[in-house]
C-alpha cells in the first residue's frame, strides 16, 4: 500500500531492511512490463505499513514519465491474482465512467500490465509485481487542514462508491476474509493475550479493559451488515485520507488509490475509516495525546462532502449508523494495534518500541472525545440526512 506527501509529489514506502534486495528483483523485471524507453533511477520511499513500493523514472524520447511499482505482500494478501483481478474489474469500470475527461488517467489508477498480458510480473522468487502510472501533481496528507478539504475527501469517497454501485458481474472476491469483522479481531485478542508471549499486558492494563468492556458495542456494525440490516455494497474498505489524491493546484479530489481490499462490505466502513482520520486533531501514531479529540467541524463538513454523492443510495438504516461507523472503525484499529503489540509487532511496520501502543492509545483517546461529543454529533448527522 502506498502514501502521497506534500511538496513535489512524491510516493511513499515502507523502507525495510531487504529494500536493497527487492530493488535488484525489480530491476530484473522491469522489461517484462509494457514500459518503454530508458530507466533511469528506481527509488524507494517510505511510509506504507504493507507493500513493497518503488518509483521509476524513465526516459521516453526526451520526456520522463513515472511509474509505481509494487511488490504485493503475499504474508496478507494470499491470492494476489484475485488481488489484480479485482482491481483491473474496478479500475475498468470506473474509467469508463470517466470517458471523455480531459484528466482522465489522473482520475483512476492505471495498471500497467505484463508483456505477456497478464496484470502482474513475478520474480524470481516468485513475488508478485504491479505496475501503475504514477499520478502527477497530486498530494495525500495525514490530516486534514480545513473543512473544505473535509468535504472534498468525503465527496471522493462517496463518488467512488457510486461509481461502483452499478458494476454488475460476479460478486468481487473478498481478498482479506473477515478484514472488518470485529468479533474476529476480538477473537484473536483474546488470544494474544491469553498468551502474553512477549510479557507485554502489564504495560497496557488501561487500554486492554478499555477494548474489553466496549467488546459487544464494537460488532454493532458488523451485525447490522449480517443480520441484513444494511446492504451489502462495493467499497473500499481502507479510505484513511493518505488514500485519496487531491491536486496540488487547485485542491480538487482527483482519485482514491490503494484498491487492493476493494471489495464487498458496508458503505459504513469507508465512511467509518474517513471519520476516524480527517476528524482526528493528532497523527495516529502521536505520543503526545494532550492535543487529541474528535473535530465537529470537520466532522460535518466531511459527512456533508460524503453524502452530497452516496445519498443518492443510501438507505435510511445507514444514516442512523454514521457517528457509530466511526467509531466501529476507531475501535477495530486500536484493537489491531494492540494485539500487534502484544504479538510482537509483526504486522505493522514500527519505528520504535511502543510504536504500535502509541497508536492504540491515539484511537482510545479519539473515541473518548467522539463519545463526549456523541449528541452534537447526532444533531449534524439529522440535519444533513
Amino acid at each position: 500500500m502506498f502514501d502521497y506527501t506534500g511538496g513535489r509529489t512524491i510516493l511513499c514506502l515502507m523502507i525495510n531492511s531487504g529494500t536493497d534486495e527487492k530493488q535488484a528483483l525489480l530491476r530484473a523485471v522491469l522489461d517484462r512490463f509494457v514500459i518503454y524507453g530508458d530507466v533511469e533511477t528506481i527509488v524507494p520511499f517510505g511510509k506504507g505499513h504493507i507493500n513493497d513500493t518503488f518509483v521509476s523514472t524513465w526516459n521516453q524520447g526526451g520526456t520522463r514519465p513515472r511509474y509505481t511499482h509494487q511488490r504485493i505482500n503475499e504474508r496478507v494478501f494470499t491470492r494476489p491474482d484475485e488481488v489484480m483481478g479485482n482491481i483491473l474489474r474496478v479500475t475498468r469500470h470506473i474509467r469508463e465512467k470517466l470517458e471523455g475527461l480531459e484528466d482522465r488517467s489522473r482520475r483512476v489508477l492505471t495498471v500497467v500490465p505484463g508483456r505477456d498480458g497478464k496484470p502482474f510480473v513475478r520474480d524470481a522468487e516468485g513475488g508478485w509485481w504491479r505496475s501503475y502510472c504514477f499520478i502527477e501533481n497530486a498530494r495525500g496528507g495525514d490530516l486534514a487542514s480545513s473543512p473544505e478539504e473535509a468535504a472534498l475527501l468525503g465527496k471522493s469517497v462517496g463518488l467512488f462508491q457510486n461509481q461502483l454501485a452499478d458494476i454488475g458481474g460476479e460478486r468481487l472476491i473478498e481478498t482479506i476474509p473477515g478484514f472488518h469483522n470485529m468479533e474476529t479481531r476480538y477473537t484473536r485478542f483474546h488470544q494474544a493475550l491469553q498468551k502474553d508471549e512477549f510479557g507485554r499486558a502489564g504495560g497496557c492494563r488501561g487500554e486492554i479493559n478499555f477494548l474489553l468492556e466496549n467488546e459487544k458495542r464494537g460488532s454493532l456494525l458488523i451485525r447490522s451488515l449480517w443480520e441484513g440490516t444494511i446492504p451489502e455494497r462495493i467499497c473500499h474498505n481502507d479510505t484513511k485520507m493518505n488514500n485519496i489524491l487531491l491536486d496540488e493546484s487547485t485542491g480538487e479530489a482527483l482519485c482514491v488509490i490503494d484498491l487492493d481490499t476493494v471489495m464487498p462490505g458496508t458503505s459504513l466502513f469507508d465512511l467509518g475509516d474517513l471519520i476516524r482520520t480527517v476528524t482526528a486533531r493528532v497523527p495516529e501514531d502521536a505520543q503526545d495525546l494532550s492535543g487529541a479529540g474528535f473535530d465537529m467541524v470537520l466532522f460535518r463538513a466531511l459527512v456533508e462532502g460524503y453524502l452530497s454523492e452516496a445519498r443518492s443510495f443510501f438507505i435510511p438504516a445507514e444514516y442512523e449508523l454514521i457517528r457509530e461507523s466511526g467509531r466501529s472503525m476507531t475501535q477495530i484499529m486500536a484493537l489491531r494495534f494492540l494485539t500487534d503489540y502484544l504479538e510482537g509487532d509483526h504486522y505493522y511496520h514500527t519505528e520504535r518500541p511502543l510504536h504500535n501502543l502509541d497508536r492504540c492509545r491515539s484511537q482510545i483517546a479519539l473515541i473518548r472525545s467522539m463519545d463526549s461529543q456523541w449528541e452534537e454529533a447526532d444533531r449534524v448527522v439529522k440535519e444533513l440526512s
